[in-house]
C-alpha cells in the first residue's frame, strides 16, 4: 500500500492524528533548542560537531534536521570544510560583493560593518535542512556545516535546531 492510500482510507483519520509515521510505522519524534554559537571575528566559524552531537543525541534514526539562524547579520553555509583556503576565498569574496565603505550605504546604526552584513545575509540563507539517515547527517565527504558571522567584532548567536523523524 502507497502513503497516499493509508492517509485515504474510507473512514480513517488523517495521518497526524494517528501520531504514527506512515512508511515506519514507529511514533514520529519532533525535538527542538537553541545552540549558542559564539563567534570570534567576521569569518565562518564550522559547527558541524556540534550539530551532530546534538542529533545523534535524540535517537533520531530517520528524518530531517533544520538549522535556523536568528540573525540579519550572521547565515548559515553548508560548504568545503577540508581545505581551509576555500573559507579564506568566500570570506575575501564576500569583502569584495559587500564591502565595508561607509560612503556607499545609508543604513549605518550599529556602525559601518551593519548594511555589508545585511547584504552578505541575504546572499546567503539563515536556514538549512539535511536528512538524517541511518542516525547520521546525510553530509558529503568534506561537507561541513558553518555559521558565517558578517560583523567584525565577536557575537552571540543563536542557531535553533529541530530535527523531526523516527
Amino acid at each position: 500500500m502507497h502513503a497516499v492510500d493509508l492517509a485515504s482510507e474510507p473512514g480513517g483519520r488523517p495521518t497526524s492524528e494517528k501520531r504514527r509515521a506512515i512508511l515506519y510505522g514507529e511514533a514520529m519524534r519532533n525535538v527542538a533548542q537553541t545552540l549558542e554559537v559564539h563567534t570570534h571575528r567576521r569569518g565562518l566559524l564550522e559547527i558541524t560537531a556540534e550539530v551532530r552531537s546534538w542529533v545523534g543525541a535524540q535517537k533520531v534514526t530517520t528524518g530531517l534536521l533544520t538549522l535556523f539562524c536568528r540573525h540579519t547579520s550572521a547565515s548559515l553555509l553548508i560548504q568545503e570544510n577540508a581545505a581551509r583556503e576555500v573559507r579564506s576565498d568566500l570570506e575575501a569574496f564576500f569583502e569584495t560583493i559587500a564591502p565595508e565603505d561607509p560612503a556607499r550605504y545609508d543604513h549605518d546604526d550599529e556602525g559601518p560593518d551593519d548594511m555589508p552584513a545585511h547584504l552578505r545575509t541575504a546572499l546567503t540563507s539563515v536556514q538549512l535542512s539535511i536528512p538524517v539517515i541511518e542516525g547520521r547527517l546525510a553530509l558529503g565527504t568534506w561537507q561541513g556545516i558553518f555559521v558565517f558571522e558578517h560583523r567584525r567584532a565577536a557575537h552571540s548567536r543563536q542557531v535553533d535546531v529541530v530535527v523531526v523523524g523516527v
